[in-house]
């Protein structure tokens, strides 16, 4: 990180996150980020000037198609792929994961292996354990070690052979919010001759993605937990995606990239709205006082991302740490990059939904539950408390939203503890 740059402008950035208006502390990030004002301004601008189908050869829909290109342009050095048809768009990472494993499934065979994590969203596991039942390969899973919290590589040299095919995992747990040495993982994959599939949704809006740089195979996560819109990326290495089948009409040949994995074709108003992020993130590396190019300012952004969110996070973090009764599920502290500002905890002999609703009542947004990561509470045996309780921060949160929290739970305990 640059500690030579300016600081990074909290009213500036809440100013272009119209949601952040009224006062409501947005502390549910991880479920849907808020959204900002840039991406809005060119859904509407494409909707009302651009609507026209592509592909024909008057002026309109010949501009119509050059925006989605630059769409695809953009999201590609966003992602710093090598090709802007390695960018495959969808509706969420749920969906994509789907499109993928169902692309993959001709080349599975029995005796084939395909490992996952227990911590991932579900979406990076069922479909390929519906894969592995359809194909009759075998599935494996990498588990969280029960004490340290952590996905353990000795563990995952122990489930490698030369018969792994895939290796399904998240970039960064959105219950632990520890984040994984991905391009360590993409290494060992590779040695036995796999691929790593990796899913970012709770990375993404915290660091820089750089999919060239994770060794991924594949790399996939959600614009709107990303401040933009309820749309979402799948990258592919070039030469894994031309191998995969075409899922579009028949004409649609297997070396139409990315439109082959794209059956309807993508969402035109929502890639276009996608700009809007990196418009914002080079506009603060430039206010940062950051140079270079347009991924040097981003990375600039993101690293004053990263300070604001840990000064935050450890707001938090202090006050549950000693806070009796209270135990937090993952890192207890922020340090040297390894977690992202999601923090989960319960409360012994307290139904997290308790905590919640009463934080509900002071225009507080948190949330409980399982996320979505159902097999990792259950494991955890965090069910009987109903879930965890989860705040999830974004760099646009504030000290003093963090401290009124901090106020709200501590008597929400209080309270229930003494009944």
């Amino acid at each position: 990180m640059n500690d030579t740059l300016n600081a990074l402008d909290i009213d500036y950035v809440r100013s272009q996150f119209p949601a952040l208006r009224d006062g409501y502390a947005f502390l549910d990030n991880a479920g849907g980020s808020a959204v900002l004002r840039p991406v809005a301004e060119r859904i509407s601008d494409y909707l009302l000037s651009s609507a026209v189908q592509l592909g024909a050869s008057y002026s309109e829909s010949v501009a119509a198609g050059e925006k989605v290109m630059q769409a695809r342009q953009s999201v590609a050095q966003l992602i710093n792929a090598q090709y802007p048809e390695e960018c495959v768009m969808g509706g969420s990472t749920t969906h994509l994961l789907q499109i993928l494993c169902r692309a993959i499934a001709p080349s599975i065979n029995p005796g084939d292996e395909i490992i996952v994590t227990n911590c991932d969203h579900e979406a990076n596991i069922g479909p390929w354990l519906r894969l592995c039942q359809e194909r009759g390969a075998t599935l494996k899973v990498w588990s969280v070690n029960p004490h340290s919290m952590d996905l353990l590589l000795d563990d995952l040299d122990r489930l490698l052979t030369p018969n792994t095919r895939y290796v399904a995992m998240t970039h960064a747990s959105n219950i632990l919010g520890s984040v994984n040495p991905v391009a360590e993982v993409a290494r060992r994959v590779h040695a036995v001759g796999g691929k790593l599939c990796v899913d970012a949704v709770a990375y993404a809006p915290h660091r820089l993605v750089d999919v060239q740089a994770s060794g991924a195979d594949y790399y996939v996560f959600s614009f709107y937990k990303t401040f933009g819109p309820h749309f979402a990326v799948l990258w592919g290495q070039r030469d894994a995606l031309l191998a995969l089948p075409s899922l579009n009409h028949f004409f649609i040949g297997q070396e139409v990239i990315p439109y082959k994995l794209q059956p309807g074709n993508l969402n035109y108003e929502l890639s276009y709205g996608c700009i809007g992020i990196s418009d914002y993130l080079v506009d603060i590396g430039e206010r940062l006082g950051a140079s270079g190019s347009p991924r040097e300012q981003m990375q600039a952004a993101f690293d004053a991302f990263e300070r604001q969110e840990d000064l935050l996070a450890e707001i938090l973090l202090s006050f549950l740490r000693a806070k009796p009764g209270v135990r937090i599920i993952g890192k207890a502290r922020v340090s040297d990059g390894e977690r992202v500002p999601t923090i989960s905890f319960v409360v012994e002999g307290v139904q997290s939904e308790a905590i919640v609703r009463r934080v509900d009542e002071h225009r507080m947004g948190i949330r409980f539950g399982d996320f979505y990561a159902r097999r990792l509470i259950e494991q955890l045996g965090l069910a009987p408390y109903g879930g965890v309780v989860r705040v999830s921060i974004a760099h646009y949160n504030s000290a003093d939203e963090l401290h009124r929290l901090v106020e709200h739970l501590d008597q929400a305990i209080n309270d229930l503890l003494a009944h």
